[in-house]
């Protein structure tokens, strides 16, 4: 498969700090890739260098052929790199609507315009997308009534309104019951499916990884140590060492 995605020999330091040391790993169009390691293993730095919140000190991050260096968030953004975050970034002062129609403005620019009403413009866009995601019977609540596992549903419809090739997801679940996190991905493995997107997410449950990602790449102390299918990561010995310990754990069993 050719590569939507492609990070070459990666690396980041902060002081003595190794955060990346020669990081490398692809990802295809319709994939759905777990980023996964311990605490302190490299995951939101590789994260942030490639959506250009950091620059790399030395390697390259290819999206679509073309190299992402020297490129901030929004730039990124514009070229079709999606993202949510750990922590639900929405704006709870609007409805839910509304949380998307800004989004579509600043794809289109017009956030600066002042003459401009949020709510007039790119509604019936907006409520496609919230369609798509199961919240369109909410469009119109403001965003300060839903449900955490919502919130982070909305987010997924905001990501969408660039209309990606790629999405960034940080910790997708973090915060969620277990029916609100396995709802949301099965809605993400949905539009990877039917948009024929990539996903590369981050993730401390398990359960999650091993049910829910195509393929799934293991970090440690800001290497790559395995980089394989769910079952192969499952057997390798290196994972369970370095990453896990000697016991199973979560979807390791």
């Amino acid at each position: 498969m050719t590569a939507l995605l492609q990070v070459s020999d990666l690396h980041k330091s902060f002081g003595g700090v190794h955060a990346l040391a020669g990081v490398s790993f692809a990802l295809a169009r319709g994939e759905l890739v777990a980023l996964i390691g311990p605490n302190g293993a490299g995951k939101s730095t590789c994260f942030n260098v490639i959506n250009g919140q950091l620059a790399a000190d030395r390697g390259r991050v290819l999206f679509e052929g073309r190299d992402l260096a020297g490129h901030g968030p929004r730039e990124i953004w514009r070229r079709g790199v999606g993202r949510t975050f750990q922590m639900a970034a929405t704006y709870a002062s609007m409805t839910v609507a509304e949380n998307v129609q800004v989004a579509l403005l600043s794809r289109e620019r017009q956030l600066t315009r002042w003459w401009v009403r949020a709510a007039e413009q790119h509604r019936d866009e907006a409520l496609e997308l919230l369609d798509q995601v199961g919240l369109r019977e909410r469009a119109d609540a403001p965003c300060s009534t839903l449900a955490y596992g919502d919130l982070k549903t909305l987010e997924v419809a905001v990501a969408l309104s660039s209309r990606p090739s790629l999405l960034l997801m940080d910790e997708p679940t973090a915060g969620m019951a277990p029916g609100e996190r396995n709802a949301l991905m099965a809605l993400t493995r949905a539009l990877v499916r039917e948009r024929g997107i990539g996903v590369l997410f981050t993730e401390h449950s398990m359960d999650v990884v091993f049910a829910c990602a195509d393929r799934i790449v293991v970090m440690a102390r800001g290497e790559l140590i395995a980089d394989g299918l769910p079952e192969a990561i499952r057997d390798d010995a290196r994972v369970r060492d370095v990453y896990f310990g000697s016991a199973p754990v979560g979807g390791l069993r």
